[in-house]
């Protein structure tokens, strides 16, 4: 980097396979447990599948402490949770499920649907908010705009004179941004924000520096603008937010701020508590918890 300018961060993913769909996983990591309320980012696919192929199948398993944020880039998924809601999600879509207290669902590919593309991310619920109840929100349309070559939708927060209708317990800010044919620009940030780049599709420069695809740029705090070239073809998804100065204990699909939160949520499921309700409609076993260390 520049003498002067601070350095920026490179994480590089741990890949892990969810549903049968191959997955880049940035966060969390050894480097960076979280982004703002960010903690964690998975990168689903692109994956092809044959015709007659199943797809993407996650049976029943439980959440608290979060919020599980699907923005949808090709392919259809159908969302199923205990509360029941039932709802595809289309490109161009973001499903948002706030599981608080304690909620169930599962994940399945549409059938028919040969190709599968996303980005599967959690916020983690600030401790005041650990513990509110359930809910599930559809988000089928987002702010969306082209400026200097390249298109942008705002998944969360507000940007500039846009503000996103989503869902969150924290300030913070999600944006796909993407140039077909390529671009250069600057992006004014909140100084008081720490914000990461993660590139989804083709490559990203920031200065001499560059991003390939599943690589994510950690760029902290304190910053007021970032400049980025974006390859032709290239999208990254900006992840944004005040950091949240609490402990946050991640574990399996649980997200608490204790220990304790985690043992009785895995408790709670092992027992088949009314807690987590039950998914209907799924033909499939529910999965099982691996033991708490």
């Amino acid at each position: 980097m520049v003498e002067g300018e601070r350095q920026i961060q490179r994480i590089a993913p741990r890949l892990a396979d969810v549903g049968g769909i191959p997955v880049a996983r940035a966060v969390p990591s050894k480097q960076r447990r979280l982004i703002g309320a960010w903690c964690f980012l998975d990168h689903a696919g692109p994956a092809d599948f044959a015709p007659g192929e199943p797809g993407m199948r996650v049976g029943p398993h439980p959440h608290i402490g979060l919020q599980t944020f699907t923005w949808m880039l090709e392919g259809e998924v159908l969302h199923r949770d205990s509360l029941g809601h039932q709802q595809v999600i289309r490109p161009g879509q973001v499903n948002l499920m706030t599981a608080g207290h304690g909620i169930a669902h599962t994940e399945e590919s549409v059938p028919g649907q040969g190709r599968l593309h996303a980005a599967q991310l959690w916020i983690a619920l600030p401790e005041a908010d650990k513990d509110t109840p359930p809910r599930f929100d559809h988000y089928p349309r987002l702010p969306a705009w082209s400026q200097d070559g390249v298109d942008f939708t705002l998944l969360v927060g507000d940007y500039l004179s846009h503000k996103a209708p989503t869902l969150s317990f924290s300030p913070l800010l999600g944006m796909d941004l993407h140039s077909p044919r390529g671009a250069e620009l600057s992006l004014p940030l909140r100084p008081e924000f720490e914000y990461g780049l993660f590139v989804l599709e083709g490559q990203l420069a920031l200065g001499a520096e560059n991003f390939a695809e599943n690589e994510l740029a950690y760029l902290g705090l304190h910053r007021e603008q970032v400049t980025l070239t974006l390859a032709p073809g290239a999208r990254v998804l900006l992840v944004g937010g005040e950091p949240l100065d609490e402990d946050i204990y991640i574990w399996w699909n649980f997200v608490g701020h204790s220990r304790d939160d985690i043992a009785q949520a895995l408790a709670d499921w092992n027992a088949g508590a009314e807690r987590f309700g039950k998914v209907e409609g799924y033909k499939g076993e529910p999965l099982q918890a691996p033991e708490l260390p």
